[in-house]
């Protein structure tokens, strides 16, 4: 999903209405990081824990766009290359947790995965629609409406999923979407290390002006 477009350069400076969305998108993701981990233990859901992990990160990356609110290109694109492999690190570790989901072959219970489902993805719904106004901004600012974005790709498919097992009393369909979701968080991330990169490329009299 990763976009080869170009778009014009973004202000140097988020305005509060960023930071408001910041704050928002931040306290959103913290509640379901909670609600997904213990949803996701008591369902033996593969696809749970891997959205989970991803309100994780997401939170963590909210919380560090809004330390650096303000700071220069050069330092928000720097923040942002941190956050991308953040998200690919994450998609390994989703990954791994795939293996060891098929290892097990317990198939989750599909009522709990699809009522937290629909809890997950109209609080990511939200998040994203606060977010969408600043998906062509710098680095930071685009890699935070992708975090938004995955999200509620994510949580249609852990609905999908869960309707897939409980048609099918098989743990395969919520395999399926956490690979899906960590080929997600690969591709993005690799899309906002470049997009970073290049922004710190462009910054090299900043980058010594601040060292």
């Amino acid at each position: 999903m990763a976009c080869t477009c170009s778009h014009a350069p973004a202000p140097q400076k988020p305005d509060s209405k960023f930071r408001t969305a910041l704050w928002i998108a931040l306290f959103i993701n913290i509640a379901m990081f909670f609600v997904e981990l213990i949803g996701g233990a008591y369902a033996h859901s593969s696809s749970l824990w891997a959205d989970a992990l991803d309100f994780l990160g997401d939170a963590a990356n909210y919380a560090v766009s809004l330390a650096v609110f303000g700071a220069s290109l050069y330092w928000r694109a720097t923040v942002a290359l941190a956050k991308g492999l953040v998200m690919a690190v994450f998609g390994l570790i989703v990954m791994a947790k795939v293996v060891y989901a098929a290892i097990q072959g317990l198939p989750p219970e599909a009522m709990t995965m699809g009522a937290i489902g629909v809890l997950a993805l109209t609080a990511n719904v939200t998040s994203a629609a606060i977010l969408y106004a600043f998906r062509d901004g710098d680095s930071n600012m685009k890699s935070v409406w992708l975090c938004s974005r995955n999200d509620a790709i994510g949580n249609a498919a852990v609905i999908l999923a869960a309707i897939g097992v409980f048609g099918t009393g098989s743990l395969l369909p919520d395999i399926i979407v956490a690979v899906i979701m960590a080929v997600l968080g690969l591709t993005s991330g690799y899309q906002v290390i470049l997009n970073a990169l290049q922004e710190r490329r462009n910054n090299p009299l900043e980058k010594q002006a601040l060292e």
